[in-house]
């Protein structure tokens, strides 16, 4: 009995040996990384049109919350086999993602693809042409919260100023197909194609690319999309925008940006226009600064829309935001921020809070 158990523990052990060996060497040539970020804030809360101030604790301060996982496999000779999954939740209830509704589990990424000397192209789920030229070109980043540039173009207001936001498509893209090319002196495209996947309907799709380019501290960027299907779930078919009842089944948009860091400050601008084929266009500009104080950054930022077409001509919106954000470390920091917002013929609305960000 006791050689039977000696022979058998050998045999588990052998196994191990020659499993984990086999393991090492498929590591060696693949990374399976888990990240995300975790962001949560206390606040009181009033947009323009809002009849009511709302005191809470909510999601998405600073940047939205999501986790999931990122990899890759060097396949020789310079090539890469690249994938993404992540998904948005709600960090103050632990609910999936962005909004209550029907957002899809891996609504922030979704993607297989290969990359290597000649760029990079990815199949799925990824960001939207609009996402790096607006995040990159405001000091407030991705906040859908107290960003005005994001606030503008991405976040409706659910409330009596019926205020919609200004680009259709969402900031991410599922069913596409995405090259990125390679850096050329500091500037970088990337090409978006959004299959519409409506039966019958082969010309209904989303179009778009943009434009990044750094050198030094000046940085420049430009997008343009044409889009006919919404995202993540395309309901209702032919319904991209509607404004003030009208409703339309395309939208064009173009957007410039430009950035300068002087060391004690950086500056940012910005401007777009968007346009449909039911008679109504945005154009909107930001300018905003940050500047390092202490171990952190005062960041300043204003941005103005204004609507015309039908209507709706001479609403204006503009929204003006200030904050701090501070590092608590190389992955965690703090944050509190002060936003004013108005909208013509309606009450304006300030808001405040404080909160904390971590990545990880």
């Amino acid at each position: 009995m006791q050689h039977f158990r000696f022979t058998t523990l050998h045999r588990v052990l052998l196994a191990a040996l020659f499993a984990g060996a086999g393991m090492s060497s498929a590591f060696a040539q693949t990374s399976v990384n888990v990240e995300g970020l975790v962001d949560a804030f206390a606040g009181s809360m009033r947009m323009a049109g809002a009849t009511d101030r709302t005191a809470k604790v909510d999601s998405a301060g600073m940047s939205t919350s999501y986790f999931g996982f990122r990899g890759s496999e060097d396949l020789g000779g310079g090539m890469k086999a690249n994938f993404a999954l992540t998904g948005f939740f709600r960090g103050d209830t632990g609910e999936s993602g962005r909004f209550p509704g029907n957002e899809t589990l891996f609504s922030r990424d979704a993607n297989v693809g290969v990359s290597g000397s000649f760029g990079a192209i990815s199949l799925g789920r990824g960001l939207a042409p609009n996402f790096l030229p607006s995040i990159l070109f405001n000091p407030f980043g991705d906040s859908f919260t107290f960003s005005p540039l994001i606030l503008h173009l991405n976040v409706p207001l659910f409330n009596a100023s019926g205020w919609s936001s200004s680009l259709a498509g969402d900031t991410g893209w599922s069913n596409q197909i995405k090259y990125t090319t390679p850096t050329f002196g500091g500037l970088t495209a990337n090409l978006h194609y959004q299959f519409g996947e409506a039966a019958g309907d082969t010309g209904k799709n989303n179009i778009g690319g943009n434009l990044l380019y750094f050198s030094g501290p000046l940085s420049l960027t430009a997008f343009y999309h044409k889009v006919e299907a919404n995202n993540p779930l395309d309901t209702p078919l032919g319904n991209v925008k509607a404004v003030a009842g009208r409703v339309a089944s395309e939208q064009k948009a173009w957007f410039v940006g430009a950035g300068y860091d002087f060391n004690v400050v950086k500056l940012n601008g910005t401007f777009d226009k968007t346009t449909h084929d039911a008679d109504f266009e945005d154009k909107t500009y930001s300018v905003g600064a940050s500047a390092p104080a202490g171990n952190g950054k005062v960041l300043i930022a204003y941005a103005q829309t204004k609507r015309t077409g039908g209507g709706l001509d001479g609403s204006t919106r503009k929204t003006a935001s200030v904050g701090y954000d501070y590092n608590l470390s190389r992955r965690t920091d703090a944050y509190a921020v002060y936003m004013n917002d108005r909208i013509t013929g309606f009450d304006s609305g300030n808001s405040f809070g404080a909160g904390i960000r971590h990545r990880f």
